[in-house]
């Protein structure tokens, strides 16, 4: 080699890793500036909420604030405490027991994640209300003749609304208990039972305190369904606060005072996430050995094997079977009323919706993803999780908050095409399908972000650093080594946010274009209307569409322990 070449070598390798270096801090600054465009609706809310030209706080406190509060707070508490007995009793029985029917039981305990809250309450209010089946069948039982001759539960309720979304979001919890119990230490629970524990008690002292940081992550995704859900309480007359946001800004055209209760919803919402961050503790929970020992299951048989099975499986039969029997039935009944013009459009325009947010919500997690394996800063760290908190936002509050900046864009460019070319260009970007498009990736950004981690987690940094010794820069290493690697996570992660699109009501029902109808707005529409039958289709198909995820998630926290071939 000649001598030149030698002195020049180290120089060319050392230009080429800052170049390197460059590229990998774009992803960075890309991936900070991008999380921070996402973050604006939050202070979109913020901002409007408090710097309204009108003093509307002192009128909400006194009317709309105080009823609407304390409703979401029992809805919330409520809720809470059913999903967490349910989920945590059932995965527990699951997990540690064996008796006929387990592993069935197992795979239908997970269902009702693919019934909308707002269906299952169109459902039950069609069977339990006084016109329906079931009260029906009691006067013609009995003899009763009038409403004050019995005494029944009323669905259209508070305590209606707990018991429907418990019956409908349990598996939240239950995925996340089942999947805690199959991880953790057979030692530990094997010293609890040598030391004089019943299998109650090792539950109580060992199991359940473990599981503590999983049960905080279920039960806090349980309680932002809640704050989430707009047609469910809507329909069951629970006036909640991302109820009467939005009674406020559609129904009384104030949306100064909508994004005042948007903004409570914000400090409940950062409240709960605090709440779910101290549940779990500081201290983890480990193993200490990597050898992990089949479960110890214990038989049931007889009468306790059968007092199992029909435990486990209520949860299911209220959360899932009543109401999609319900449904399908007067879905193939009345099959004709449902299979409309309208139906046909809003399943259309509901496809390229979710279409254009799955593929949208899977190249922004994608670009995050990167960013975080390429950058690994905290600041890098600190804008994918920022970038996932739309989350945790409710469709009105979303809704609210992307309004804003988006009115404003638009005046700002109809200004200027007014100064310069005396042209009006009207609304661009608000009102549009842009606007529901972008709130759906924001509130779904997470689950795609989820998935893409997961995925690249996978793939061994070794290829990586063997990519960039063959002269491989960010994006060629992405192109040619990552994307062909991720692709079934990508589709995993595609899949998720396209269901999740799909079912989405409140974001949808507040953005969409004029005249603009999805499966969701459409069921919404027809029930609001008091067309049940004629809604049925729709429902049945957004259930249908809704179990391919839920199905792929069960075997995905179900395939067994880590390190261990053998199902839990």
């Amino acid at each position: 080699m000649p001598a030149s070449a030698s002195r020049d070598l180290p120089h060319s390798r050392w230009m080429t890793a800052e170049r390197l270096l460059g590229r990998d801090k774009a992803w960075s600054m890309g991936a900070i500036a991008l999380a921070t465009l996402l973050s604006l609706p939050i202070l979109a809310v913020v901002v409007l909420g408090f710097t309204a030209s009108e003093d509307i706080w002192a009128h909400l406190t006194s009317t709309v604030l105080p009823a609407s509060t304390a409703n979401t707070l029992l809805l919330l508490a409520g809720t809470g405490f059913l999903t967490a007995t349910i989920g945590t009793v059932s995965a527990w029985l699951v997990t540690m027991y064996r008796f006929p029917g387990r592993e069935i039981a197992d795979r239908l305990l997970v269902l009702p994640l693919a019934m909308p809250a707002y269906i299952v309450a169109y459902a039950y209010v069609e069977l339990l209300d006084y016109a329906g089946p079931v009260q029906t069948a009691i006067r013609q039982i009995f003899g009763f003749t009038a409403p004050g001759d019995y005494a029944f539960p009323q669905v259209r309720s508070l305590y209606g609304a707990v018991g429907i979304f418990s019956a409908v979001l349990y598996p939240y919890v239950y995925l996340s208990a089942r999947a805690s119990f199959l991880q953790q230490s057979v030692c530990v629970l094997e010293v609890a039972r040598t030391l004089g524990r019943t299998a109650a008690g090792t539950f109580w002292s060992v199991a359940l305190p473990m599981a503590r940081p999983a049960l905080a992550a279920g039960i806090a995704l349980v309680l932002m369904e809640c704050l989430n859900d707009l047609g469910a309480v809507q329909y069951l007359g629970v006036e909640t606060l991302s109820a009467s946001v939005y009674a406020t800004w559609l129904q009384r055209g104030n949306l100064p005072g909508a994004a005042q209760l948007a903004t409570v919803m914000l400090l409940m919402i950062f409240a709960l996430l605090l709440a779910e961050r101290l549940a779990r503790g500081d201290g983890g929970v480990h193993n200490t050995t990597g050898r992990y020992r089949p479960i110890p299951f214990e038989v049931l048989s007889g009468w306790r094997a059968a007092l199992a099975f029909v435990l486990v499986l209520m949860p299911f039969v209220a959360g899932f079977l009543i109401p999609f029997l319900l449904l399908f039935k007067t879905a193939v009944t009345h099959l004709s009323d449902g299979l409309s013009a309208d139906f046909f459009k809003a399943a259309w325009n509901s496809l390229m919706l979710a279409g254009l947010a799955s593929a949208a919500a899977v190249a922004f997690a994608l670009f995050f993803g990167y960013a975080l394996r390429m950058g690994q800063g905290t600041l890098t760290a600190a804008a994918a999780r920022m970038a996932s908190l739309g989350y945790a936002l409710p469709g009105t509050v979303l809704a609210v908050g992307i309004l804003g900046p988006l009115a404003a864009t638009d005046n700002a460019i109809d200004a200027w095409m007014r100064t310069t070319l005396g042209v009006s260009t009207g609304l661009i970007l608000s009102g549009t399908l842009f606007a529901v498009t972008l709130a759906l990736v924001i509130r779904f950004l997470a689950v795609a972000l989820g998935a893409v981690e997961a995925g690249l987690e996978r793939i061994s940094p070794n290829l990586d650093a063997a990519a960039r010794t063959l002269g491989a820069g960010s994006w060629k290493l992405l192109i040619r080594v990552h994307l062909p690697m991720l692709a079934p996570a990508a589709g995993t992660a595609a899949l998720l946010v396209f269901v999740d699109a799909m079912k989405e009501l409140p974001a949808t029902l507040l953005l969409r274009p004029f005249n603009f109808e999805t499966l969701a707005t459409h069921i919404y529409g027809l029930t609001a209307a008091e067309q049940f039958e004629a809604a049925t289709v729709g429902a049945v198909t957004i259930v249908l569409i809704g179990l391919l995820p839920v199905l792929f998630l069960h075997q995905t926290i179900a395939k067994g322990r880590t390190g261990s071939g053998s199902p839990g």
